[in-house]
């Protein structure tokens, strides 16, 4: 009877389970490409084994993706059972995040109690950016679960004084680290502290163990990277973004110390991260996406060829945004966000308009709780519940202060706020709760100053988006929880307590309401796959979109165009302004709609509209034998080829500009090796496009190849008409046959 009642299911997890469910997989379906980046990615490691290991880009193997293997082995698994689909590279964040919730339950509870794990398991759920990332196919999702997974290991080490699972603990966080790199050791203080303060060892026992523990994160860590790096350049691909063709350069430099410091270099000869960098600080493979700037070619042949080595020098790619176009280092563009909508750098980074919405709502409500629950710690009273809020803390403090002052970032990276937010404001409810009803002096004026700080910093969210929204949402929020708060003051006092409890649940409703309408937008309002954001605005918010232009929604939201009101929940007017479905692609055909609108944002950048039929049609009826049907210089080009098609393609160039994945003559070794002899060049636009790489490799195809007539390939259509076709964007694509007498 006791096992059965053990291991009896909670409903209210199972409630929360499923809401995760809901919001991060509902209408994936309709999702394309989603990061069309790492969807082509996935492509590519779905073709051989040399690929899959390297997270090649390409068919070719000529170049990495700017983040290790691991994260995108499991999409490409996902994606070898189910079929490459946008849904099915999104499926494991989906899982992941509803493995989250799961997770964060059997960390809460044999600390903090019950309705301490439901609360934050519930909390998670509803966190806006954990949502929107888990919606996608960007990779954060997996590694919040990951982190979570070493959490519960390193839980299970204290309880049962385990160093094997510590040992595992510190191990998992290596793997999380090859999913990506140094963020994910954002929670080592946390775990250092928590095992010195809790494990029930002498000193120098757990000094020892610690060390053992360092070794092992290091050595999983780093287990990748060494190998990979120990393979000589030109039997692997070049690593994308590096700079350098170096692992070790990508996770500590370009993916490390640079994103705190906002420094542009990549650490290639001369060479910048951007071109210059908008901002001042090093891009990313999301950076592209919203700057319109493409990768410049980068080093490196394919693996199979010989004479793939690094060319010395920077990339002279031609900068979509070149100089006279740049705005000054660290200057905005004029979005009074910063680029990615980002805010300003300060101790209150995290609660101003641009970050606030993605997880910061609970932080107060949190914060409190834990003063609540330290409060009763005392020289020989220094409980598990007390070691528990320090380690909440010890994650929580490290990344609000890495946000608070980091000088590159995008909006998702919030999601590793998610986990201690939910945590400590879970735990929150019931000690506030405790201090209400049985305790003296200050302190059961906690929870209603934690109910009217969080309510009041809600209200704060919700305001500016009223023309929006419909003003009725902040009203209610700020309303309900000033009378909440008024009501448990005022109730305190004899025998009321169901209207006490009555007062509660108002009050949860006052503090909840914000981020679960927040965490439902992604849904109603559309998202951009690339960065994705939560929020009304969150198709365009990354790049310091404005409030205010998004028609349709919940009940109360105006619809901008005519004033009318929104429809039921659920029910937005999708059609109209930019409120419409994350997964849609009406803005590549239809241009009276906004730029910005459904998931590709702005200009949809994040699109690849479909093959050109008649090109490939020439090209398959062409091909004499060559393994790859073409090269392309961006992904953008090639997703449709690679994904939809299922065609083997090169990809020219790397995501960065400093990276050189081809020089003259290891593309010359490449053509004479007979596996491939057409080239198409232009494609230019965001996401991608805009950059034909370098200019050597450019003129050396155009000096060695036959251009062949639009006519040809083209059918009835014209240059400029296909060229929309491949990439969404009115840019002139040219086709040259290169070939070469084998030596």
């Amino acid at each position: 009877m006791r096992s059965q009642a053990r291991f009896r299911p909670d409903f209210w997890l199972l409630a929360a389970a499923l809401i995760a469910l809901f919001l991060n997989g509902w209408n994936i379906w309709s999702e394309k490409y989603a990061n069309t980046y790492y969807t082509v990615a996935v492509a590519s490691m779905l073709e051989n084994v040399h690929n899959f290991f390297y997270a090649s880009l390409d068919s070719a193997g000529s170049v990495t993706v700017d983040k290790p293997p691991v994260a995108f082995w499991i999409q490409t698994i996902s994606a070898f059972l189910f079929g490459l689909h946008g849904w099915s590279v999104i499926l494991p964040q989906v899982l992941a995040g509803v493995g989250s919730v799961l997770l964060i339950y059997l960390l809460i509870k044999p600390y903090f109690g019950l309705w301490a794990a439901r609360l934050a398991s519930f909390m998670l759920a509803c966190t806006p950016v954990a949502v929107a990332v888990s919606r996608t196919n960007n990779i954060d999702s997996l590694l919040v679960f990951t982190l979570l997974l070493a959490s519960w290991l390193l839980f299970r080490a204290v309880r049962r004084s385990s160093l094997w699972s510590l040992l595992g603990a510190f191990a998992v966080i290596g793997i999380g680290f090859n999913m990506k790199m140094l963020q994910a050791y954002m929670v080592l203080p946390a775990f250092y502290l928590f095992y010195l303060l809790a494990a029930k060892y002498g000193w120098k026992k757990k000094i020892l163990s610690l060390v053992a523990a360092t070794a092992v994160v290091a050595a999983v860590s780093l287990s990748w990277a060494v190998a990979v790096d120990s393979v000589p350049a030109s039997e692997r691909p070049f690593i994308g973004s590096s700079g350098t063709n170096s692992v070790l350069n990508l996770a500590f430099g370009y993916n490390g110390v640079a994103r705190l410091t906002g420094e542009r270099s990549t650490g290639a000869p001369g060479g910048s991260g951007f071109g210059g960098s908008m901002m001042g600080s090093p891009p990313s493979r999301e950076d592209l996406s919203s700057s319109g700037s493409q990768v410049a070619p980068s080093p490196g042949t394919p693996a199979s060829e010989p004479g793939n080595a690094n060319a010395d020098g920077r990339s002279n790619g031609q900068d979509g945004f070149n100089a006279a176009n740049r705005p000054p280092d660290g200057q905005n563009a004029g979005m009074s966000g910063g680029m990615f909508n980002t805010g300003q750098a300060g101790p209150l980074r995290l609660f101003q308009s641009e970050l606030s919405g993605q997880a910061s709502w609970l932080i107060p409500l949190g914060l409190i709780g834990a003063v609540a629950i330290l409060s009763t710690w005392r020289r020989r009273r220094f409980t598990d519940q007390h070691k528990a809020a320090i380690f909440w803390l010890a994650w929580l403090i490290p990344v609000a202060g890495f946000f608070s002052i980091a000088g590159f970032f995008h909006q998702y990276y919030l999601i590793m706020l998610a986990p201690p937010v939910a945590a400590l404001a879970g735990a929150a409810i019931p000690e506030l709760w405790n201090a209400y009803r049985n305790r003296s002096g200050f302190w059961p004026w906690l929870l209603p100053i934690a109910i009217l700080l969080t309510a009041g910093f809600s209200w704060f969210i919700l305001h500016p988006y009223d023309d929006t929204i419909g003003s009725f949402w902040s009203t209610a929020v700020l309303v309900l929880g000033i009378a909440s708060a008024g009501l448990l003051t005022l109730f305190r006092q004899g025998e009321r307590s169901k209207l006490r409890q009555a007062s509660l649940i108002a009050s949860l409703a006052a503090m909840l309401i914000g981020p679960v309408y927040w965490a439902l937008t992604p849904i109603v309002y559309g998202q951009n796959a690339q960065l994705p954001a939560a929020g009304p605005d969150g198709a365009n918010a990354a790049f310091g979109g404005g409030r205010g232009g998004f028609a349709g929604g919940f009940p109360g939201a105006v619809n901008l165009e005519d004033g009318s009101s929104g429809s039921a929940p659920g029910g937005g007017r999708f059609g109209q302004g930019q409120g419409r479905p994350s997964g849609t692609d009406e803005s590549l055909s239809n241009p009276s709609l906004p730029s910005g609108s459904g998931r590709g944002g702005p200009g949809g950048m994040n699109e690849s509209a479909a093959a050109n039929p008649n090109l490939l049609a020439y090209l398959r009826e062409h091909n004499t034998g060559e393994e790859y049907l073409m090269a392309v210089t961006n992904y953008t080009t090639a997703a449709p080829y690679m994904i939809d098609e299922g065609e083997s393609l090169v990809i020219l160039n790397g995501f960065n500009a400093s990276d050189q994945v081809y020089t003259p003559a290891t593309l010359e070794a490449l053509v004479q090796s007979g596996k491939v002899k057409y080239f198409l060049l232009g494609g230019g636009g965001m996401g991608g496009g805009g950059r034909e790489g370098s200019s050597d490799v450019t003129n050396w195809i155009q000096e060695h190849g036959t251009e062949i007539p639009s006519s040809v390939w083209q059918g009835g259509h014209s240059t400029s008409n296909a060229a929309t076709s491949d990439t969404g964007f009115n840019t002139n694509l040219t086709l040259y046959e290169v070939t070469l007498p084998a030596q």
